[in-house]
């Protein structure tokens, strides 16, 4: 669980210099994941940052998740969530070598999501965030490992 939260915060200290510009995409690729939950931590009225492991969870694992880039600016992520699906919403894309980065806010402000994906180790971290603009916005973190898929 350490591990987690320390590449979370490197992520976050690497990515801060990366954000000024909210777009990088430095390499084209086009891979496909099968990804197992892991763990969820939700923040809600009910629960303050409540850590569930996948076996107390109805959540499913992906099966299919996709991610293509293409420099200089194109991000398109599929099979995490239909929201993210949508690449018009992506405020935020960055694609390296080493990790994917990507965010999207709808139109009002009020509801987001973000994930980071580690290429080289497959830990894939997803967050929303739902009535942000609320004293009582609501926070889902799902944490998955992912391997890449074979091309058939």
């Amino acid at each position: 669980m350490i591990k987690y939260y320390l590449g979370i915060l490197i992520s976050l200290l690497f990515f801060d210099k990366l954000l000024a510009s909210n777009v990088n995409i430095q390499e084209d690729i086009d891979v496909s994941f099968k990804c197992t939950l892991e763990k969820k931590i939700i923040k809600n009225s009910e629960y303050n940052y409540k850590v569930f492991l996948a076996k107390d969870l109805n959540a499913k694992d992906l099966n299919k998740f996709e991610i293509k880039s293409q420099r200089p600016e194109i991000l398109n992520i599929n099979g995490l969530s239909s929201f993210l699906s949508q690449t018009l919403m992506l405020n935020v894309k960055i694609v390296n070598k080493d990790v994917i980065l990507f965010k999207a806010i709808d139109n009002n402000s009020n509801y987001s999501e973000s994930g980071i994906i580690d290429r080289k180790t497959g830990e894939l971290v997803h967050e929303i965030t739902k009535n942000i603009k609320s004293e009582n916005s609501e926070k889902d973190i799902t944490f998955y490992s992912c391997s890449k898929r074979k091309n058939v």
